[in-house]
């Protein structure tokens, strides 16, 4: 970059973003170097298409038909749960899997594995494809052709689908991710058709292991349709801008490179990088993350450096790909209070941004948000004015008192015992921190480490609320608040690096002829990244 391009792009904006299930966050980095940040409701649809451009706008003083150019925007670098929410919600786009003949279930019989052992009724998850197409052809573990391809008969095949109205298609032969010219030739087939996503399995996961490698092609498949669609939709409304995403491992990356097997931790990783960049200019160097948005928490170790994780699963899909090491709990502001007659439940279902909690005057049930505003941990004067008919009212506490009240009512005429609202919201408060204190049990007690040696680093629109309750139940001593905790997320991707990471299974005996040709196989590697 020359002197009079850095120059430039010291005189624009950049906007760093978490688009969450509730609230998308908005991190401004203004022209002089200040930083400004913003929060809206991810869902408004009376008052904007989509949160992340409609903040946008506003920081640079724009009306809602104006376009954002590249004269004012150096960069914006973006997390989003577009493809989460697909997943969570099975709202992908319909998908083919293109499978070698005799293995059309293979993906469907998995690993067997089971989990809840005594379980009599299991429900398995919901597939992600809905049709298969069984391919005539097999290589052997060798490379050696057993059974030619028959293109002509998946040719017919894929069309008749395509007719059907199906586009995105995933490619997964057996010793494909080795041996790629079946994979590729039914690839040059499914684009000739027109289809518009294909997703071949050793360009998505080029490595052993049908099933892992299956998954995570269909995910691909599944997701990035979705994804591409948001991703145009976004750059649409700032041509020439820069645009860059947050991917699952931790790294940010050109909008067009943007996968949806890549994309499902995309606002959480932006949060880990932030809590460790942080935490540790601030001098500690072993932190736990709290990271507590309005639908869920996520919390998460490091000791040195990132965890990441190479094959995982996420609601209720496998998938293998590198991701930060992220443990979630259905426990957010926006998690639903419940009372059965006998006992308090927090979550899992989640009010969202809308209708929101009771407090969001949209009319939603109660919710671990309001709890905070019964008991005065919330003052509405200082919570973002984004609600009401015209987005410009503050929280509704009446409407939270009121509510309460009639629960306080209900839990006496059914149970006789006479609490006051307060102490019923200081019930539910309690529930929700032991969810959370559990959830980071899980990734710190029971892995050996000792939680009293950590800093509890908390973020989130939510955590400032509820850390020091968190820290008391786990005994931890110290917890540590950026001023930025609120938006941490959105911070951290301004502070995260551009990466690409690139895999390759190789099958070499050890020798040293092999490790020569496992550094010319990297420095290939790295050439593609």
């Amino acid at each position: 970059m020359n002197q009079e391009q850095t120059k430039l792009g010291e005189q624009r904006w950049q906007f760093w973003i978490d688009r969450g299930g509730t609230f998308t966050d908005i991190v401004a980095r203004q022209p002089d170097g200040t930083l400004l940040t913003h929060k809206l409701l991810s869902e408004n649809p009376e008052q904007y298409k989509d949160a992340a451009v409609a903040g946008i706008k506003r920081l640079l003083g724009l009306k809602p038909d104006e376009a954002i150019s590249p004269q004012q925007v150096e960069a914006v670098k973006m997390g989003t749960t577009v493809a989460t929410n697909a997943l969570l919600e099975r709202k992908g786009d319909p998908t083919v899997l293109v499978i070698t003949k005799g293995f059309r279930d293979a993906l469907r019989i998995a690993y067997q594995n089971r989990p809840r052992l005594f379980d009599r009724n299991i429900v398995l998850p919901e597939l992600l494809f809905e049709k298969v197409v069984e391919v005539d052809e097999r290589l052997s573990a060798h490379g050696d052709v057993v059974q030619p391809l028959d293109t002509v008969s998946v040719r017919q095949q894929l069309a008749a689908l395509y007719q059907e109205g199906y586009r995105a298609v995933a490619i997964v032969l057996m010793h494909g991710y080795r041996f790629t010219a079946h994979e590729k030739k039914l690839a040059e087939i499914a684009a000739e058709l027109g289809y518009t996503q294909v997703s071949v399995s050793h360009e998505v996961s080029p490595m052993m292991k049908l099933v892992s490698r299956g998954d995570t092609t269909v995910v691909d498949a599944y997701l990035s349709p979705i994804l591409r669609r948001y991703v145009d939709q976004v750059a649409g409304e700032m041509d020439g801008v820069r645009l860059l995403f947050m991917q699952s491992n931790g790294g940010l990356t050109d909008a067009h490179r943007f996968q949806g097997k890549d994309s499902i931790l995309s606002g959480p990783a932006g949060g880990i990088v932030g809590m460790v960049r942080t935490a540790e200019t601030a001098g500690f160097d072993k932190i736990i993350g709290f990271d507590m948005g309005g639908t869920s928490t996520d919390v998460s170790h490091y000791a040195g450096e990132f965890e990441r994780e190479f094959e995982t699963q996420v609601a209720g899909v496998r998938m293998r790909a590198p991701m930060m090491s992220i443990h979630t709990v259905a426990a957010g502001g926006g998690s639903i209070l419940h009372f059965d007659g006998s006992r308090y439940r927090v979550g899992p279902d989640s009010a969202g941004a809308n209708p929101g909690p009771a407090s969001y005057r949209r009319g939603g049930q109660l919710a671990v948000t309001d709890c905070n505003v019964m008991l005065g941990k919330i003052q509405p004067a200082y919570f973002p004015k984004v609600f009401g008919p015209a987005a410009d009212e503050a929280l509704d506490r009446d409407a939270v008192v009121r509510k309460f009240t009639e629960l306080a009512d209900r839990i006496h005429q059914e149970t006789g015992n006479r609490r006051t609202p307060e102490e019923v919201a200081e019930g539910f408060i309690d529930i929700a921190v032991g969810n959370m204190a559990n959830a980071i049990k899980f990734i710190s007690v029971q892995r050996g480490h000792d939680v009293t040696d950590y800093t509890l680093t908390t973020f989130g629109g939510a955590g400032g609320q509820h850390a020091c309750l968190v820290a008391d139940a786990l005994g931890m001593t110290r917890v540590f608040a950026h001023p930025f905790a609120g938006v941490l997320s959105a911070y951290g991707m301004g502070l995260a690096d551009q990466t690409a990471m690139r895999e390759q299974a190789m099958e070499l005996p050890l020798t040293g002829y092999s490790l020569s040709k496992l550094d010319a196989e990297l420095n290939k590697l790295a050439t593609q990244a």
